[in-house]
């Protein structure tokens, strides 16, 4: 294995040459060479300055994440860089592909940087609950002013050579191979005999209204501190000196890796990868995909379509008659203007795309050489079955069929066709070609290469994957319907759904359950409510009064109605003042008396019923490991990501907590809340969930 730092000599230019694929990673051996590196050139005669560039397609992507846990190593970074920027030579960095937190702040350790056109940079440890640790906070700000430095910090965005250059953070940009042209320009700084420009020198940020600003990003962040963190860690850059800013940076950078955030965002990290690659799969090819069917055209088939199509894939979508068929296009359409209006095509694309690659009609025949079928239809089994019967005719041997069903059993879908080996469920959520989370759902004859092609499938849209098993609503809607549950539970016992939304997204939910449930329209729940009617459990207790609500015909957002009212054309919605009405007639007809609930109460409740249904899941093997429940809710159903997802959230408590809980609650409601004999076991073996994945 060669060297993760070359040293080469070039003239008076020593050039420190990073090697370690794929993306030059900062591990213990590349610091330790970087170090060993800048001794040497400094002890070589006529040396006069130094280059450092990387080798493949990146500068330095950041921290090895495989020594994330692990005991510090020296060289530690920090140290690293202050070493480079204090050396007597002059040093450049020569950028090219990513450099990206702690591959940034060794770029702006140097005394002067160079970069490729297409070069990108960003500080994004924030997705980490973290800060920059190694003086990106302190060195930043000195070239860009602390509200581009407090940008870059608080969103993690990468940005081009270009704006980087206008922000002061590259001081050149030129096309070329990266060591030539930072030996380059070497040479012409020696020529002109250039000083050492050490960063940390430069006078510090203007002030600006650091708490106005602080306040700006927490309640941006919904929750999570490590933004807020990097706004004081940056008024510390503008208001001490550089070695007690650095200290302080140091002193918020540990207190956010030692925060349950942190540790929340890096079980997200490792394990939104981690989720799609199932042991059972390796070696398996998956079948050809190149063309795509889909059967309907509403809002979801629509967006999968337009996922598909945005894949560079072919794509025939069925629709019932020519006037759906024209708005199932113009729906496309629209996706796809979106995606152009926001630079992710582009006009020839968008062309290509409405034309050569998308064919709307309304003959199943059409969809004769699709290599799979994707039905998004009413959510109905009778519905389903039909049009698999019509697919499993006009289907080649071969053609996966797939259905979007959000709770049905798909098993009996698969069932009605003559080849269920190829049936699966692809549970997609809307819009499709925006969330990143897709339910591989398998049903139990379906073969290893659907199941691996469904995969295939989700990495060629950029989703998150998660392996599901057949039950009523798999992994994600299962969970839902309980959490749901134990809200209506609550509301029923005199918290209003208002309260409950505003403590849920003070928690960190991107939106409450009543919001969403508007959002995704009333009538779908009330389908459900009827169509579990008559296998209901008599102890179970189901609020009714919002039945009343949409057999009015309204149903959320949709109509205008639901649990807020909502302005034709405008996203903010008011309480609708019917829900208290309907509210007190079912608690007088059920002699409930309303009590009041605190929002940590509320919180505790609805995470408890989460987690307990989760932990059933995993317990069941509907899910294969805790994981894939925290991916699903983080991805499909806006669970705060600096909480890590239910089951990481559950064992930051501490697994007796939620039990103790869930057996209090219990005393109320034994039927609704029946500790998972998972979660028991856990407890008793004194376990967690992430012992399991």
């Amino acid at each position: 294995m060669s060297d993760p730092v070359v040293y080469s000599s070039h003239g008076p230019v020593a050039v420190l040459r990073i090697n370690n694929p794929p993306v030059n990673a900062l591990s213990v051996a590349v610091r330790q060479g970087l170090e060993e590196g800048m001794t040497r050139a400094e002890t070589e005669a006529g040396i006069k300055a130094v280059v450092i560039v990387g080798e493949g397609r990146a500068f330095i992507a950041g921290a090895d994440i495989t020594e994330f846990g692990k005991p510090p190593m020296s060289p530690a970074l920090p140290d690293l860089c202050t070493r480079i920027e204090a050396s007597p030579l002059v040093v450049i960095a020569s950028m090219h592909g990513v450099s990206l937190g702690g591959g940034l702040e060794v770029a702006l350790s140097a005394h002067y940087r160079i970069a490729q056109p297409d070069a990108r940079v960003g500080l994004p440890e924030v997705h980490l609950g973290l800060l920059p640790g190694a003086g990106g906070t302190q060195r930043l700000p000195r070239l860009a002013g602390a509200e581009k430095a407090i940008d870059l910090c608080t969103t993690g965005r990468q940005v081009g050579a270009e704006e980087a250059q206008a922000l002061g953070i590259l001081d050149k940009v030129t096309s070329g191979d990266p060591q030539e042209v930072g030996i380059a320009y070497a040479l012409d700084l020696i020529a002109a005999n250039a000083p050492r420009r050490p960063v940390s020198e430069l006078p510090a940020a203007a002030p600006i209204d650091w708490d106005a600003t602080y306040d700006g990003v927490m309640k941006k962040g919904r929750g999570q501190i490590s933004g807020g963190a990097a706004v004081r860690a940056v008024q510390a850059a503008s208001e001490l000196d550089f070695t007690a800013g650095m200290a302080r940076e140091r002193e918020l950078f540990m207190d956010m890796l030692a925060s349950d955030q942190s540790k929340g965002m890096i079980h997200a990290f490792f394990n939104e990868r981690a989720v799609s690659s199932l042991p059972e799969l390796k070696g398996i090819a998956p079948r050809p995909l190149q063309t795509i069917g889909v059967i309907g055209g509403g809002t979801m088939g629509a967006g999968i379509a337009t996922a598909a199509l945005l894949a560079q894939m072919q794509v025939v979508l069925i629709e019932t008659g020519e006037a759906q068929a024209s708005a199932a296009r113009e729906r496309i359409e629209g996706n796809l203007a979106g995606a152009l209006k926001r630079g992710k095509i582009n006009q020839a694309q968008y062309d290509a795309l409405t034309t050569t690659a998308l064919t709307v009609a309304i003959n199943y025949d059409s969809l004769a050489d699709a290599d799979l079928v994707i039905e998004a239809v009413f959510e109905d089994m009778a519905v389903k079955k039909e049009v698999f019967g019509k697919l499993d005719a006009v289907c080649k041997p071969g053609a996966i069929l797939a259905s979007n069903t959000s709770y049905l059993d798909v098993d009996e879908i698969a069932a009605a066709t003559s080849r269920p080996a190829d049936v699966i469920g692809l549970h997609f959520f809307s819009p499709a070609h925006v969330m990143k989370l897709l339910e591989v759902v398998v049903a139990d004859k379906a073969a290893v290469d659907v199941v691996a092609t469904g995969f295939a499938l989700g990495k060629r849209l950029g989703k998150i994957s998660v392996r599901a098993g057949v039950c009523d609503g798999f992994i994600g809607n299962r969970i839902l319907a309980v959490y749901r549950t134990a809200a209506d539970h609550m509301v029923l016992d005199g918290a209003t759904p208002y309260q409950i939304d505003r403590a849920l997204t003070d928690f960190g939910f991107a939106m409450g359950p009543f919001a969403v449930a508007d959002l995704a329209g009333l009538d779908i729940g009330w389908m459900t409510r009827k169509r579990k009617a008559p296998h209901r459990h008599p102890a179970e207790r189901v609020p009714t009064y919002i039945d009343r609500l949409c057999e009015q015909g309204h149903f959320g957002r949709k109509t205008g109605e639901g649990y807020y009212l909502y302005e034709k054309g405008r996203r903010a919605s008011v309480p609708n003042p019917k829900i208290p009405e309907l509210i007190a007639a079912e608690q007088a007809d059920l002699k409930i008396t309303p009590r009041d609930f605190t929002d940590q109460e509320i919180v505790t409740r609805y995470m408890c019923a989460m987690v307990n249904e989760a932990a059933k899941v995993v317990e069941e093997g509907i899910a294969r490991r805790p994981a894939d429940v925290d991916m699903v809710l983080l991805f499909g159903y806006g669970f705060p990501r600096f909480r890590g997802g239910p089951l990481k959230w559950a064992d930051l408590q501490g697994l007796d907590t939620v039990l103790e809980n869930i057996e209090r609650f219990a005393k109320d409601d034994a039927w609704f809340w029946q500790p998972s004999t998972l979660l028991k076991t856990l407890v008793a073996e004194g376990r967690s969930f992430d012992d399991l994945n």
